[in-house]
């Protein structure tokens, strides 16, 4: 039975790296069910999820398959991961504070209590390193989420530090250990 794997992609410049990231969890055997913010859709369409993962993509709270049951509270059920690659600042900010406005962050608060948290954020070092979201972030791991990343280097927005995005073979990679 292939595990299932919501993939949360969210508003920042690494959203695109997570097509990859779909790519190589699909190859890995995952079932894969890509959930994009209104943000992330400003960085990549889901038309390369949708293709690389087989699956179709929630863009939207109010996305319906067939069937009765809501779409998020299908998802969050069948889950036995919730990926959020790249995570930015304001969905972490969200999740730690129980905020549920998009279809990604009511997943999230509708989640299987089995199911796994993996958080690998993506965004400006100093928004990274800012109190509030390292008060976040000690808040979603005390509930059980874990965090990869993210990683130092030259960022988008021309800073050289820690903000970006972990990679992706390494998040493919815990992903697997995770789910073993």
């Amino acid at each position: 039975m292939k595990t299932s794997v919501i993939l949360g992609v969210t508003g920042s410049i690494a959203a695109h790296k997570a097509a990859d990231l779909a790519s190589l969890l699909t190859k890995a055997k995952c079932d894969v069910r890509v959930v994009m913010t209104a943000d992330a859709q400003k960085f990549i369409t889901p038309l390369p999820f949708k293709t690389l993962t087989r699956n179709p993509v929630v863009t939207g709270l109010y996305d319906e398959d067939e069937g009765w049951k809501p779409t998020h509270i299908e998802l969050a059920d069948a889950a036995d991961l919730l990926l959020i690659a790249p995570a930015t600042a304001n969905v972490i900010a969200k999740l730690a504070h129980g905020l549920a406005d998009d279809a990604l962050t009511c997943i999230a608060l509708a989640l299987n209590p089995k199911a796994k948290i993996l958080i690998a954020p993506a965004m400006n070092g100093k928004m990274w390193l800012h109190p509030a979201t390292q008060e976040n972030v000690k808040t979603l791991q005390k509930r059980g989420a874990e965090f990869i990343g993210p990683d130092a280097g030259l960022l988008s927005c021309g800073y050289e530090g820690i903000g970006r995005l972990w990679p992706v073979e390494k998040i493919a990679t815990r992903v697997q250990k995770i789910l073993r």
